[in-house]
């Protein structure tokens, strides 16, 4: 009995000074060994060309989990799948990330494309909720108890909202969601990164601790996250690393998306955590923040000391992507200002005298009158309803850390609508004024009110 004791220890003794040999304790070693399925779901929310970086994303996302060993019937994949054959992209077919120029685009599973690429659909492929989907692959997350998922989400945002092409996804409808998929029990442990303005507001005060859901989001609750490699046209300066001269006004990538992406290019998965990825991606997107952002973190933290391998497989080492360090600089553009850069570069490239020239004119002026009639229209409506002194502070105001954006979801939901109806649809740029809107209802203000106060506004 005692000599069998003996080998048992030094059989333990033995594959724990091989497991530390190979770079990973034995803990480390078991996990990875006993993961189910990994599973993933890439979301890039946008269309149009002047939101190229967001399908880039998706697609350079997609590249790192099938070169990790993750099955395309794992892995469910949504974009609207009008860049790569864009009449404006110069390089037809082809979609690239990094101003290094690598193609993503190739042999990416289109599962949802166009108008199916919505929060119903996606809230369907999460519960794994078959007959309620519409359109696309069918495609769904049908994932077991022992199973790993990992989400990547990309797109604009704004407070307690990230977009779809047509349509919202509000904070409160995703965490239900988690929820319910928690509920299920068809998970061991699910990662989620957020690429948005105010990304942090999906999560803060509203996904709680016991779900085994990890998240990093672009930027904290109150902030833009930011458009990298982005060239302007007519001989301009390269902001960061200079993509390819045709890609003139078209940001490649996002910043936190490209940082944790190129991270995983570059790192042993088997040995880097998730924690070594989030402090990778933090320094990288906060190296200047008059240009960046401040990645957070929500959820499970706990989940931070695991490795990536067993959420995004693992790879040889890649260097084809060289990534910024921290120290460098990091200018880029907010992500709710890329539509003016993209026609403000189109203006200042096409000869004078055109009709191109004539045109993009025509359209910057418009965009930048767009943007200044949301900002006159919400702020006449904070002083009908709070006064001249007090309706900038009230709409401005911010609340505490850990505390929800909104108290009543619905009255948010409707002011929207009822904005909308009223002063037309928000852009990416006007989203940001949906938290005077979640103000609003904080502060108790009555249906019929504001539709009188959103009427006055928008009708003067």
């Amino acid at each position: 009995m005692i000599f069998k004791y003996n080998v048992c220890v030094v059989l333990l003794v033995v594959l724990s000074i091989w497991a530390n040999i190979e770079g990973r304790s034995v803990s480390k070693f078991l996990t990875e060994e006993t993961v189910g399925t990994k599973w993933a779901v890439l979301v890039a929310g946008s269309n149009g060309w002047f939101n190229y970086r967001h399908q880039a994303d998706v697609c350079h996302a997609y590249q790192i989990l099938k070169k990790g060993g993750l099955k395309d019937e794992n892995i469910i994949v949504f974009m609207y799948d009008d860049i790569a054959n864009n009449t404006m992209n110069p390089r037809p077919g082809v979609i690239i990330n990094n101003p290094h120029g690598q193609d993503v685009y190739k042999g990416v599973p289109k599962d949802y494309v166009g108008e199916d690429v919505n929060a119903e659909n996606f809230f369907n492929v999460i519960l794994a909720n078959k007959s309620g989907i519409t359109g696309g692959s069918g495609k769904v997350l049908n994932s077991a108890p022992n199973d790993h998922i990992f989400i990547y989400y990309t797109d604009h945002g704004g407070p307690g909202i990230i977009s779809m092409p047509t349509g919202l996804v509000y904070a409160n409808d995703l965490i239900n969601v988690l929820k319910k998929k928690h509920a299920s029990g068809t998970y061991s442990k699910l990662v989620f990164y957020l690429e948005a303005c105010e990304s942090g507001s999906m999560f803060d005060g509203l996904l709680p601790e016991g779900l085994n859901i990890y998240v990093t989001t672009a930027s904290n609750p109150n902030e833009s996250s930011w458009g990298t490699y982005c060239q302007m046209g007519a001989g301009g300066p390269c902001l960061v690393e200079c993509p390819p001269p045709e890609f003139k006004g078209v940001c490649l990538g996002d910043l936190y998306s490209v940082a944790w992406m190129e991270d995983s290019d570059a790192e042993d998965r088997q040995t880097e955590t998730l924690n070594d990825q989030y402090n990778t991606v933090a320094n990288r997107t906060a190296a200047n923040l008059t240009y960046g952002s401040h990645v957070m973190q929500y959820g499970d933290t706990v989940l931070s000391v695991d490795v990536l391998f067993q959420y995004m497989g693992a790879a040889s080492v890649n260097h084809s992507h060289v990534s910024m360090n921290s120290e460098s600089s990091s200018q880029n553009v907010d992500q709710r200002d890329v539509e003016l850069f993209y026609l403000t570069s189109k203006y200042q490239d096409s000869p004078e005298g055109s009709d191109e020239h004539f045109e993009t004119r025509v359209k910057l002026i418009k965009a930048i009158a767009e943007r200044s009639q949301v900002d006159n229209s919400v702020k006449h409506i904070g002083d009908l309803l709070f006064g001249v002194e007090k309706g900038s502070e009230v709409l401005q105001h911010v609340r505490p850390a850990g505390q929800p954006l909104v108290d009543n979801w619905d009255c948010l939901k409707s002011y929207i609508e009822t904005f909308e109806v009223h002063c037309g649809k928000l852009s990416s740029y006007g989203k940001k004024h949906i938290r005077g809107i979640a103000n609003i209802c904080n502060a108790g203000i009555e249906s019929e009110q504001m539709a009188s106060a959103i009427a006055q506004a928008c009708s003067s």
